[in-house]
């Protein structure tokens, strides 16, 4: 991948710019992305957010590695719940899910899907494949992991070691999930 990407959302409204090489990519298949992927794409005029196989990909950088050039003040978040740990952030001006955030998190996972399809990101790996009720329908072209694996925790820890342990705050408007 190369060090620095420019990704929008689908109307162009919004856009981020990526410094450096992302921390990894991985295709998440957790029953909270599968659920709100699957409510997402439900929104007025959103495109995909699930691949065919159920899984959401990210592209997961440090926070102090992405930068807002344009459209912030449309970012929306968005909860499965009012108490989720994640917040799923959508540009509110044509519904493209932006970005995923853990609570208290160092880093960002960005939606693969805002990459055009000739230069969206190869995944390192498919993650939280325990959640569904059938991993052998998945193919072994990358590690398909059960939870999350040691390698893919090191790789945020050193990711936020180079931070200064800081986790940069995103202040942002918030609504409720709906269709």
């Amino acid at each position: 991948m190369t060090q620095q990407a420019r990704v929008s959302c689908s109307c162009g409204q919004v856009q981020l710019h990526l410094d450096k090489a992302p921390i990894l990519t991985a295709e998440c298949h957790c029953t909270s992305c599968r659920t709100a992927g699957a409510q997402l794409q439900q929104l007025s005029a959103a495109a995909n957010v699930l691949e065919d196989n159920g899984g959401t990909q990210f592209v997961l950088y440090r926070k102090d590695r992405v930068h807002f050039t344009r459209g912030f003040e449309l970012l929306r978040e968005r909860r499965l719940t009012p108490s989720s740990p994640t917040r799923r952030v959508v540009a509110s001006c044509c519904n493209t899910p932006v970005f995923l955030e853990f609570q208290r998190g160092h880093w960002l996972s960005i939606y693969s899907r805002l990459w055009p399809d000739t230069e969206r990101p190869r995944i390192d790996m498919r993650t939280m494949i325990s959640d569904r009720t059938d991993a052998t329908a998945l193919p072994n072209d990358v590690p398909n992991a059960r939870h999350q694996t040691f390698g893919f925790m090191v790789k945020l820890l050193g990711a936020w070691i180079a931070m200064g342990f800081k986790v940069p705050k995103l202040e942002i408007a918030r609504e409720p999930i709906r269709a």
